[in-house]
């Protein structure tokens, strides 16, 4: 039997506000080197997404990605330098440690989807 290979995996993230998200994105540090038809490519080192246009609410009211990054305190730092949550007026939490040995914030985009920024760490409770 022929070894089937996988190359990599996206998600279409929903946006109601195609054209606020695209800037969004763009000001978070992704690259967007297509947009057509409703849907742009987002990528940021290996790892990528479609964005598509949705005018539908609730599917991105309901929807999460998670980005597993090596230093989430600079992330959170980058998007507070640069004023993100405040151009947007989206929600973004504090770091916080997680007791599954990973420290974490969260922010929304324009639309309502809802992002994890995660860093592995070794847990500091004791069991």
């Amino acid at each position: 039997m022929k070894k089937l290979e996988s190359l990599e995996i996206k998600a279409f993230v929903p946006a109601r506000d195609f054209e606020r998200c695209k800037q969004f994105y763009q000001d978070l540090g992704f690259t967007m080197p297509s947009d057509d038809a409703g849907i742009a490519y987002f990528h940021h080192g290996d790892c990528s997404f479609l964005l598509q246009d949705v005018p539908e609410a609730t599917h991105a009211e309901s929807f999460m990605m998670h980005l597993l990054v090596t230093d989430v305190q600079g992330w959170h730092q980058h998007i507070l330098d640069t004023g993100i949550a405040e151009k947007y007026a989206v929600m973004l939490s504090d770091v916080t440690h997680q007791p599954w040995g990973m420290n974490d914030f969260v922010i929304y985009d324009p639309s309502g989807v809802l992002w994890h920024f995660s860093e592995n760490v070794e847990s500091v409770d004791s069991a």
